[in-house]
């Protein structure tokens, strides 16, 4: 196999486009997203902060709702459930980031594709959960956020869902980790199975 070194510019330009090198950027790319958003509620705390406490206070949904008994009045426990929020993003932002990190070093290494692809699924389920549990199921209907005209977070939930969504299915297509699987009884050193004659 070739090496780096004597690889022709050619092909070391279809290296980059092989699943490897596209679940690498993806996840860097999510784990950038997520990373700024969560800077950002941490250094522009009070923005968002209004944000969770009109949603869980429901004081924007319909005149004559007749959900409002699940509102949260409580600004302490609506602080509470922001701060939360903060600390989940904080930990999926790190979680990517060293994904993309193990991707990125697996592109020399192959045998540490499968460790990239797990550790990068943990982050990317941790978005997922904050977005579909958290944003649509009890932000959206929980305490009826699509009821809001202006503070209805649910398009942008979508859209990170369906990101996330999208780059966890390319991280686990059997090419982005060279169809590695988790050594078992009859898998090799390298967690691939052994050919049997």
């Amino acid at each position: 196999m070739p090496t780096p070194e004597n690889t022709r510019p050619a092909e070391r330009a279809l290296a980059a486009g092989t699943l490897p090198v596209a679940a690498t950027l993806l996840t860097g790319t999510i784990a950038l997203y997520i990373a700024l958003v969560a800077f950002g509620n941490i250094t522009d705390f009070e923005t968002n902060q209004q944000f969770v406490r009109h949603v869980l206070a429901m004081d924007t949904t319909f005149k004559d709702n007749g959900l409002k008994w699940r509102a949260v009045e409580s600004t302490a426990l609506q602080d509470a459930a922001y701060v939360a929020i903060i600390a989940w993003e904080t930990l999926a932002a790190l979680i990517l980031c060293t994904a993309t990190v193990l991707w990125a070093r697996a592109l020399r290494r192959p045998e540490r594709l499968r460790r990239a692809q797990l550790t990068g699924s943990i982050g990317l389920l941790m978005i997922l959960l904050l977005f579909g549990v958290g944003f649509i199921g009890i932000g959206g209907e929980w305490f009826a956020m699509w009821q809001s005209d202006a503070w209805n977070g649910l398009d942008a939930a979508i859209r990170m869902i369906t990101f996330a969504g999208i780059v966890l299915i390319v991280t686990h297509l059997p090419a982005a980790t060279g169809g590695a699987v988790a050594g078992g009884a009859d898998g090799g050193a390298d967690g691939r199975k052994e050919a049997r004659p």
